[in-house]
């Protein structure tokens, strides 16, 4: 199998499993135009997200990584009317759009989009968050884990996203830092006994990674 392949696979479930959506298209679309980096989740993944929210029954969502906020408005459409979110973005840039797009969703009232690093604002929050989705820098994953799980409450759930690195996270001498992140986020939630986790490797659109999910037992 190859690119090719997943991608067509993607595209014939999205086309049979979700309706056009102008929100998310033109969100996507003023990404790109603002030069924003291809990294937003795809269609399908922002299902996945949305239908996990529900499933657990958020009323507060925690994200680090906001881009451009598409992930954003499929995480927060899951929240009941008086649901939170509460979205970090380092990129003063990024955090600007995604805003105009949040707004543009019908969605400002529920998101507050806070800017700067990640590790000076998690300590500004309060908790407790149903759901935690990490989608920012792999370096400094098991450190968001950390703070996700200190924001969290039995039955919480935390999404990693980008964990299978298109198969170099099984590569204990790999020098990359990123690589080196990952690998120390599942050293790090392996040796926790308040969580349980699987990890999922993934294709498609977005090419081949995965994502780690795990619950808060106590």
């Amino acid at each position: 199998m190859d690119q090719e392949t997943w991608t067509a696979v993607d595209q014939y479930f999205g086309s049979a499993l979700l309706p056009p959506d102008p929100a998310l298209t033109a969100t996507l679309e003023s990404s790109r135009r603002a030069g924003l980096p291809s990294i937003a989740v795809s269609p399908l993944q922002g299902k996945l997200l949305h239908l996990l929210a529900k499933v657990a029954g958020a009323k507060s969502i925690l994200e680090i990584g906001t881009l451009g906020g598409y992930s954003t408005i499929w995480l927060a459409r899951a929240l009941p009317a008086d649901g939170r979110l509460v979205t970090l973005e380092y990129e003063p840039k990024h955090a600007e759009l995604a805003e105009a797009n949040i707004e543009a969703a019908g969605l400002a009232d529920q998101v507050e989009v806070r800017v700067g690093a990640a590790l000076d604002t998690l300590p500004q929050l309060s908790g407790p968050f149903d759901l935690s989705f990490i989608d920012a820098d792999k370096v400094n994953n098991p450190e968001y884990f950390k703070w996700a799980l200190e924001y969290s409450r039995p039955g919480s759930v935390i999404v990693v996203d980008n964990v299978v690195r298109g198969g170099a996270v099984a590569r204990a001498d790999s020098t990359d830092p990123s690589i080196q992140g990952v690998r120390r986020l599942h050293d790090l939630i392996a040796a926790e006994p308040r969580v349980e986790a699987t990890a999922l490797q993934t294709v498609g659109d977005k090419g081949y990674d995965g994502l780690t999910i795990a619950r808060v037992i106590s």
